[in-house]
Formats: structure tokens, sequence, C-alpha cells
């Protein structure tokens, strides 16, 4: 039996899916039962509740083959650090607990980064929590995620533009959130390996900011360009929307990484996933827009 912690998100539940195709055994750990897709509510073992309480967790883990791990955001958090570590604490304890011998986690791409790198930080702390569980662990490793985009439709649609803090002639290594999910069903599906590692996993492109809005140009058929925002202006903005000082420090702490490179380590070494930003243009960003 595999145990899947956010089911309804955007990799848990193509993850989920992957797993009941190859007629696996599964157990999900969702907040509410009801934001289940009905065939898949029908098909899986369900316990409600968060996977940062020992309870649920105790509820969740026996018999488990192996746990998949994502910690889910939350801005309310007092920090990326404190939240990401609460949840390992207590999902390492629990793999612990009920001798689960393989879990499988989203973190980010950059293992090794000598600087702070905000959330991106986070989930390398979590990494490090969930490994002294004593399971044999991988940490599926991508890098920024075209979903992301999904946030500025409007800006696309109404101003032909979107922005980001990076620059705007440098390579943005970046995936689509369902090769994450395969990424991680290939490692729940033949739970062969062992030891303790990471795993990177990235897009086809090497496209920069530029070359992407070149792409949306031709995919929409009018002019998409890329308008590079500083971090202090991002900073500003996130500030007057009411985010914490802290909340603000793990943001611009990411990009600045990112900018500086932070993935590009990782690109010889990765898994070349299947979706290029080209079509995932075609096939989620035109239809959303």
């Amino acid at each position: 039996m595999i145990v899947v912690t956010t089911p309804t998100g955007q990799i848990g539940r193509r993850l989920v899916r992957h797993l009941l195709a190859g007629n696996g055994k599964v157990k999900v750990v969702v907040r509410d039962a009801a934001r289940l897709e009905a065939d898949v509510r029908a098909q899986v073992e369900v316990v409600e509740g968060s996977h940062d309480d020992p309870a649920v967790l105790d509820a969740a883990l026996p018999g488990a083959e192996a746990l998949f791990w994502l910690v889910p955001p939350n801005p309310a958090a007092p920090s990326a650090h404190e939240h990401y570590l609460a949840f390992a604490r207590a999902g390492a304890e629990a793999v612990r607990r009920h001798d689960v011998g393989h879990v499988v986690a989203i973190s980010s791409a950059g293992h090794g980064w000598p600087k702070p790198a905000g959330v991106l930080s986070a989930a390398f702390a979590m990494d490090v929590e969930l490994q002294r569980s004593g399971a044999h662990y991988r940490a599926v490793s991508p890098p920024f995620y075209l979903e992301n985009l999904l946030g500025q439709l409007s800006a696309i649609r109404e101003r032909g533009e979107f922005t980001l803090t990076c620059a705007g002639d440098q390579p943005l290594a970046t995936i689509a959130t369902r090769d994450v999910a395969a990424a991680a069903a290939d490692l729940l599906t033949d739970l062969s390996w062992t030891g303790q590692s990471d795993v990177p996993v990235f897009g086809p492109d090497r496209f920069t900011p530029d070359d992407m809005a070149q792409v949306l140009t031709e995919e929409l058929g009018r002019p998409v360009r890329y308008q590079r925002v500083t971090l202090a202006g991002f900073a500003a903005m996130r500030r007057s929307q009411g985010a914490s000082d802290r909340l603000v420090a793990d943001a611009t702490e990411m990009f600045a990484a990112q900018d500086e490179g932070i993935y590009d380590a990782d690109w010889a070494k990765a898994t070349i996933t299947a979706t290029g930003f080209r079509t995932w243009c075609r096939e989620v960003l035109v239809p959303a827009l």
C-alpha cells in the first residue's frame, strides 16, 4: 500500500491517478475528502486530516510500504522553515513508529546551495529531517514550476506581459507539474531502490524568460513580452498586500537564488522529462486563457 499526502493538489492528484492506473493500493491523507474526485474517492482508502498531525499519520501509516510526502503551502505560517520542519518532524517520527520502508518527497533542485534560499532552503531542511527517519528516501527535486505562470493569466490576457524577478536573457530551468507527478510515480511503483538521495527532474528546454515570451507570442498569436521586476519592487508589492517581513524574505531569498543559478549545477545530472514549454502552453496555459 502507498500512502499519498496532498492528493488534491496539482502533483498529488496526478500521482494518485498514476498509481491507480497501475492497480496499486492507495490510501490518501486529505483535509477534506469531499475535494477528491468521485471516481478516485471510490478507489482509495481515505484518512481525513492534516499530515502534520501525529494521530492522522498513525491512522494512515500502519501497513504502508511507502509514503509520498509533500508539504502544502501556508501563507499564514511564521516562516517557510518552521512550516516545513513542523511537517517533516511529524512525518519522520511517524515513519519510524510504523517502520515505513520508503519515502518519496517533493523537494527542490539546488541541494548544496551555500546561501539562504528561502522556501528552497526550507525544503532542503525537510529532506534532512525525513532522512533521519531511517527510511529509504528520494527527494524529487524540480526547478521552477511552469504552473506558477497561471497566476499571471490576467496580465497576459490584458497587458500582454508576464513578470518574474530573474534576468530575461538567462536560462531558467522549468518543469510541468504533471512531469513531477510522473517521476514520483515511477519511484513509488518500483521500490527496488535503496539509500537516500535527491533526484533532480527538469523539463527539456533551456529557455530564457525572453524565449518564453516569444513562444507565448507565437502560441497566442499576439505579442507577449517579459517584464523583469526587481526584488525590491516585488518585496514592496507583497508588503502592500499584507505579507509579513518573514514571508517576504522567504520569497525574495528564493528568487535571488534562482537568479544566481541555484538550479544550474543540477542541469547536467537531472532526469529530463517530456513536457516542453510550447507543449505546456498549448495544453495548459492557452486553454486556461
